[in-house]
């Protein structure tokens, strides 16, 4: 920076001003010392501004260490994938990159090693990956969050969630509508918020038919495919003939048809399936699969809009977005 300013016959401190577009510097001035900078292929040094803006433009994603899972053991979760990379694109509009990092349900200590490095200026949470001790210690340290999957309109953060009690209503009203009458129900874990939300919109749309809830057919895992060809198998074995499931994700779905193939059953001939989420590989199964539709990539870019906003004014804001069913043939 010294260089460009001894040959622009200016300032360091004007150097620094042009090439960041400050109006305190004339257009000729910043034009002059973009044209010498770009000639001798100079280039901010990104750690030294970020040490002297106290900020890193680096935004971290936390992600949930189970502490027993071996590298590579399991895939990433779909819909996770999918809102990562909304993420990405979301935060690279504003100038910001993205980090992922790992924490313990235990941990906190993560939250104070990133923001004194200066290693993230804030962190992107999901619902199910965080604890309230997680979410307390932020608030404490008066960190920039935004978390996924959580109604916090209560709390004092910033959250972004899909309306998860109006798609499971959504997807067990149309069950009900093409005259399914014992209908399953697989949630992922049932301590998350989202997975009680779509049971009590399965329950309500149960009710509102006059069908009771069987708890025989209602079953919780987690998202992965293995839990879900688990559950799906002892749920044939209880209620040999339910005639509809409606899985949380669309892989639990996609699992869930394929058990039900084995034993010999059509979907959707003798059962119906609906997943959720909508994942890119949804449109693409055998048969394509009906869901409830929230969209990944449209969460992460609205997680990146809410933490940014949040950077720069300190507001905090609550994002619901609306659950939309996609009719496909699984249904």
């Amino acid at each position: 920076m010294a260089d460009v300013a001894r040959l622009a016959g200016v300032s360091k401190a004007t150097v620094s001003r042009a090439l960041n577009d400050s109006p305190l510097v004339s257009a000729a001035t910043r034009e002059r010392v973009r044209e010498i900078a770009s000639a001798h292929r100079f280039q901010i040094n990104a750690t030294a501004r970020s040490l002297s803006r106290r900020q890193s433009s680096v935004v971290a994603l936390a992600t949930y260490d189970h502490g027993t899972q071996m590298a590579g053991e399991k895939l990433p979760d779909a819909f996770v994938l999918e809102l990562t990379s909304g993420l990405i694109a979301g935060l690279h509009e504003h100038g910001y990159d993205l980090l992922v990092i790992q924490i313990r349900a235990s941990d906190t200590s993560w939250i104070e090693r990133y923001l004194d490095s200066q290693r993230a200026d804030g962190f992107v949470l999901l619902g199910a990956h965080c604890t309230a001790r997680h979410l307390e210690a932020l608030e404490r340290r008066g960190a920039a969050f935004v978390v996924w999957g959580l109604d916090s309109v209560s709390h004092r953060f910033s959250s972004v969630a899909g309306d998860s009690f109006a798609g499971g209503r959504l997807a067990t009203r149309h069950l009900l509508q093409r005259g399914s009458r014992q209908i399953a129900f697989i949630g992922g874990p049932e301590r998350e918020q989202e997975i009680r939300d779509r049971y009590r919109g399965y329950a309500a749309a149960l009710a509102g038919a006059g069908v009771q809830v069987d708890e025989a057919l209602v079953s919780y895992g987690s998202y992965d495919r293995e839990s879900a060809t688990g559950r799906m198998r002892a749920l044939l074995e209880q209620r040999s003939g339910l005639d509809a499931v409606f899985a949380c994700s669309d892989v639990m779905a996609i699992a869930a048809i394929d058990v039900l193939r084995e034993s010999g059953r059509r979907v959707p001939g003798d059962v119906a399936v609906v997943g959720y989420d909508d994942i890119f590989l949804a449109a693409h199964t055998d048969p394509p699969l009906t869901t409830v539709r929230q969209s990944g990539p449209l969460a992460g870019r609205l997680l990146a809009e809410s933490l940014i906003t949040q950077l720069r004014t300190g507001a905090i804001g609550h994002v619901s977005m609306p659950a939309e069913l996609v009719v496909r043939r699984s249904a």
